[in-house]
């Protein structure tokens, strides 16, 4: 059975700001096992003149028998310069681009804001969905904030005013952190999330909970794996805001957890 998890790269940051870090890196991933990466805070791919272009990142990944499944890009980039942004999918073999969250520039105007950007997206989603690629929102816990009078999810907004083709891309740390059920949520989300996020809780004590390598904190894997199965996660992308131990440790931990529950 071939494996259905990423290596989102904001988890190895720190570890990819250079072409001989990035390029270390991938081997890593691929000697742990992972078929695939997200693309995300590639410090190397940074800037006008990026250290390491897109076709390079692309023969770094097919060196290692990587494939890219979904990227964080910017929603200015996605919006202004959509041309530019297929082009870069394109060229890394991508075909999902999300956001990490939405611009202050909407969130700051609460549920309308939320309500604007889902028009604003319209034909952005559509002429990248012309081109082969979806497009998703990745969720913190703020989405979860009740607004306005009928004390609704700006999360809400997006799955229900946001139509089929504007994906979600379920953290389900930050959905647990906010206290909403995940594994309501996911079922509620069914068809929208091709790529989830996946990482743990752990209490430490003295400090709040914080995030781990999945397996090794509270949230309840034996129930949340068939519910993301149920609502047709396609990729299960491990991330970690914050490792307390080598990144790549916790992401072999994961992995390795993730493959003894079958994904």
């Amino acid at each position: 059975m071939s494996s259905k998890i990423a290596a989102q790269m904001y988890t190895i940051r720190d570890f990819t700001k250079t072409e001989k870090d990035l390029s270390e890196s991938l081997v890593k991933l691929h000697r742990i096992g992972y078929p695939a990466v997200q693309a995300s805070a590639v410090g190397a791919m940074d800037g006008d003149s990026p250290a390491v272009t897109t076709s390079l990142f692309r023969s770094m990944m097919d060196d290692n028998g990587i494939r890219c499944i979904a990227t964080h890009r910017s929603w200015e980039s996605l919006a202004n310069k959509t041309d530019k942004e297929i082009e870069f999918h394109h060229q890394i073999g991508c075909n999902f681009a999300a956001i990490g969250g939405l611009p202050s520039s909407y969130t700051k105007d609460g549920l309308e804001g939320y309500s604007r950007f889902v028009n604003d997206a319209v034909p952005v989603i559509a002429k990248l969905k012309t081109a082969g690629i979806q497009f998703g929102v990745h969720n913190h816990d703020h989405e979860f904030e009740r607004l306005g009078a009928n004390r609704r999810w700006p999360h809400s907004v997006l799955l229900e005013d946001g139509g089929t083709d504007l994906k979600l891309e379920i953290d389900l740390y930050w959905v647990h952190h906010a206290g909403v059920n995940p594994i309501r949520r996911m079922a509620e989300c069914k068809g929208r999330t091709p790529v989830i996020h996946i990482k743990d809780m752990e209490v430490v004590l003295g400090k709040a909970p914080d995030t781990a390598a999945v397996g090794e904190g509270n949230m309840d894997w034996e129930s949340l794996l068939p519910a993301c199965k149920n609502a047709g996660v396609e990729w299960y992308a491990v991330e970690q805001d914050s490792c307390r131990r080598d990144p790549f440790d916790c992401l072999r931990s994961s992995f390795e957890f993730l493959r003894s529950k079958g994904i």
